[in-house]
Order: structure tokens, then sequence, then C-alpha cells
């Protein structure tokens, strides 16, 4: 009989030493998301953002940023695919929520902190366990790029994009670039429309298949936000050049930076931007643009992101 009050005080030490833990755990996290933003903005230099945006009329910097408003907000709606394959209780308006506050982090921080790490954080916030979290996180990633294929495949196929001459990828090349990329678009909806199974495993790791109806939705809302995207790109730069040649260098831009792994693309983008775009425009106008962009795409949504994330967090201890 004296064991009886040790057995059952032992579960409540438990359950406060996991409290704590967790406690402890938010608290280093938010320490950690706090010295990520400090040094995204010491990556940034302030007096050519501010140079830049003085640059441009005030009617070209209104429609550039409408454009980005637009972009995070389709972008936001990424996850609702999720929620309607995962039918969770999370309302839409706080899926969208979390799925902007992931991209601008992701944006800005690469996609381990954002993509991944504060998506599953926020979405652990909200009582999804996994798996579930991770596979709607696969399928945002999925329809990111699965639009990107449909565009990036039919611009490069059809000749959109011409090369540098310094650059080892020929024109034959990126066509069959393009076309693999539509290959690939195709494969993944007839899989599909026509499998009878949805879930797979494969070296222990477990892949599932939407339907097609799904497939079809995150083809239409990613390609949406990449042509929004270039549309912000083409504004910013004065309508310079003609729309399809500032997406499709976007397009290989956007690869670009995800091969080479820098955060944020530092220094990538305006790379790429330079060698497709600079000839015709000149460096300046292009960087000018581009230090514009990455101030109204990135750095202001940063911003109100990191204050939702915060008041989430603070909510959430409450």
């Amino acid at each position: 009989m004296s064991d009886e009050p040790a057995r059952h005080a032992a579960p409540g030490r438990r359950r406060r030493w996991r409290r704590r833990l967790g406690h402890w755990l938010s608290g280093a996290f938010a320490i950690a998301v706090v010295g990520l933003l400090a040094w995204a903005a010491n990556q940034v230099d302030w007096d050519d953002v501010g140079t830049a945006l003085r640059q441009l009329p005030p009617g070209v910097l209104a429609g550039g940023a409408a454009l980005c408003l637009l972009s995070h907000l389709i972008y936001s709606g990424y996850d609702l695919i999720g929620k309607q394959w995962a039918h969770h209780t999370v309302p839409a308006r706080r899926v969208m929520l979390i799925t902007f506050i992931s991209y601008a982090f992701n944006l800005n921080l690469g996609s381990l902190v954002g993509g991944v790490a504060m998506r599953l954080r926020l979405y652990a916030r909200e009582g999804l366990r996994h798996p579930v979290p991770a596979k709607i996180l696969a399928l945002s990633m999925a329809s990111n790029w699965l639009g990107y294929g449909l565009l990036a495949g039919g611009l490069f196929l059809f000749g959109w994009l011409d090369p540098p001459e310094d650059w080892e990828l020929g024109r034959t090349a990126l066509r069959g670039l393009g076309a693999l990329m539509w290959v690939i678009v195709g494969g993944y909806l007839a899989l599909c429309a026509f499998s009878t199974r949805r879930e797979f495993k494969v070296r222990g790791h477990e892949f599932f298949v939407p339907s097609l109806r799904l497939a079809l939705a995150q083809l239409a809302i990613s390609s949406a936000n990449w042509l929004t995207i270039g549309a912000v790109l083409w504004v910013l730069l004065a309508q310079g050049v003609d729309y399809g040649h500032v997406l499709a260098v976007l397009l290989v831009a956007a690869v670009a930076g995800v091969i080479t792994h820098v955060p944020a693309g530092l220094g990538v983008l305006e790379g790429v931007f330079v060698a497709f775009l600079g000839p015709a425009l000149g460096n300046g106008k292009v960087l000018a643009a581009l230090i514009a962009y990455r101030a109204l795409y990135y750095l202001a949504p940063l911003t109100v992101a990191a204050v939702a994330y915060f008041v989430l967090e603070a909510k959430a201890r409450r």
C-alpha cells in the first residue's frame, strides 16, 4: 500500500517536466527566431534600398506593392489544399496566416527555418499531430514546383529565353529541360488520375497521392502565384522588356537559388537578372528594380510575419 502514492505521483512529475521542457524549447525557438531576424537585417544594405525605392515612380512602386500583396495572398492559400485533403479543424483564416508567416520566413531565412520548422511548429500549436503537418507541407511544396514546372517547361520549350553565350546550358539543352518538366508534370497528373493506390511506402518513407481534383487545384494556385511574381518584377522594371521574358528569367533565377542553397537567394537572383536583362536595360536599372523587389516582396512581409508569429506565441502561452 505504501507504494501506491508514489506510483500516482510519478505521472504527475513527468507531466510537469514535459510542460517545463516545452516552455524551455519554446523560449529557445523564439530566441533563435530573433537571432535569425537580426542576422537577416544585418545582411541588408538599407541605404541601397532607400535609394532604389526613391528612383522608382510612385505609381510603379504602388503597382509592385499591390502585386506583392496579391502574391502573398495567393501563396497563403497553398495549405488550404492540405486542409481539404486532411479534413482537419484548423480554421481557414488561421491556416492562411500560418502559411503566410512560414512563406515570409522561408523567403528570407531559407526553407528549413520557414518552410519546415516554422510551419510544423505553428501547426503543432494548433493541435495537429504527426504526420498530418508533414503531409500538408509536402502538398504545399509539390504545389509550388508543379506550377513552376508547367510555366518554366512551356517557356523553355518554346524558346522564350536565349541563354547568354557564356552559359554552359545552351538553347537546345534548355528546350530539353522544358520538355522534361512537362513530362514530370504530366506524369504527376496521370498518377493522381489513374492510381488505384493513394499511399506508397519506399524504404520506410510514406508517400501519398492526392486526387486529380486536388492536383489540378495545386497546379492552378501555384501557376497563379508564379505569374503574379513575374508581374511584380515586370512592373518594377517599368515594362522595359516583354512580360514572358521577365517571367522566364525569374524561373531560371528561382531554381538557381535553390541549387546554391543561399538564404533568400542573395546575389543569385541579381546575377541571373543582370546576365539576361542587363545588356538590354542596363545593370543599374535592373539592380534598382531588384532591390525594390526585395524590399517589397521579402522584407516588408517578413516584418509583418515576425509580429504575427510572436503574437501567436504569446496567445499560445496564455
